[in-house]
């Protein structure tokens, strides 16, 4: 009993001297050693947290998946591609065709003769130019002729001016007849011609006659045959009572003047 006093004893001033020292650093030695091993071998003791991978879904331009970051597992962005719309089956309605207007095609004037020259005249002193034959319209005089190209005095305006007819003279009331087959396109009463009415002879081909007395002895819509009586002379031109009496007499071809020599016989 005495020993295990003296054991005791001794045992207390040791933890009391410097053993007291010596224990507390064996504990800390093992409290560190235990930590250790806790830190670098938790996976293999299983003691460590699985933390599941993180995926950053972000909406990325273009359709092109997104790239995660290192450390953050595998998983991708996977863009869901839109199912394309299926075609419509109705067929677009064209546009209705507008048909492009055609231009009537002039007609031609009547032909030259194959030596070259403009018709001849036959036994009954017409002039036969293609299908057609002319005649004078009035036997008289040729007072002021044609025109175009240049001025010509006029006595009645007191001017120069273009004179696209011939002024045939004869007497007051004197048969006016038409030069050539054809219909009556109109009859008018001009301003300055006065009495006036327009024959269609085809081919584009028209003739004039103005200076009539007030009425004249054809309608419009008449045909009318080479010679035929269209009118008479008379003195409604009030752009050429200066000058003696007379037909003032024109011709068109496809809507331009031209000479009315060109085409009557030769005098």
């Amino acid at each position: 009993m005495g020993k295990k006093n003296t054991e005791t004893k001794t045992f207390g001033d040791f933890l009391a001297g410097k053993g007291f020292y010596i224990v507390l650093f064996a504990c800390v030695a093992v409290i560190g050693v235990s930590a250790w091993v806790l830190l670098f071998t938790g996976d293999e003791a299983g003691t460590d947290v699985d933390y599941a991978p993180v995926s950053v879904v972000n909406e990325p331009e273009d359709d092109i998946p997104a790239v995660l970051p290192s450390g953050y597992g595998s998983s991708v962005y996977v863009p869901i591609t839109p199912q394309p719309t299926a075609p419509s089956t109705i067929p677009p309605t064209a546009p209705p065709k507008t048909a492009s207007p055609t231009a009537a095609p002039k007609p031609p004037a009547p032909p030259k003769e194959s030596n070259g020259e403009s018709g001849h005249e036959n036994s009954s002193g017409a002039k036969t130019l293609g299908e057609l034959e002319f005649l004078w319209p009035v036997l008289g005089d040729v007072g002021m002729g044609y025109a175009v190209d240049e001025l010509v005095y006029s006595k009645t305006m007191g001017d120069w001016r273009t004179h696209p007819a011939i002024d045939i003279s004869g007497a007051l009331g004197m048969k006016v007849t038409a030069c050539a087959d054809g219909v009556v396109e109109s009859i008018a009463t001009d301003d300055m011609l006065g009495t006036t009415v327009v024959i269609d002879h085809g081919f584009g081909l028209k003739s004039v006659y103005a200076n009539l007395a007030g009425t004249p002895n054809v309608e419009t819509g008449n045909k009318v045959a080479l010679g035929a009586v269209v009118g008479s002379i008379g003195d409604t031109a009030l752009g050429e009572t200066g000058d003696v009496t007379h037909l003032h007499f024109a011709m068109t071809l496809n809507g331009e003047p031209c000479s009315p020599l060109d085409y009557l016989p030769k005098r």
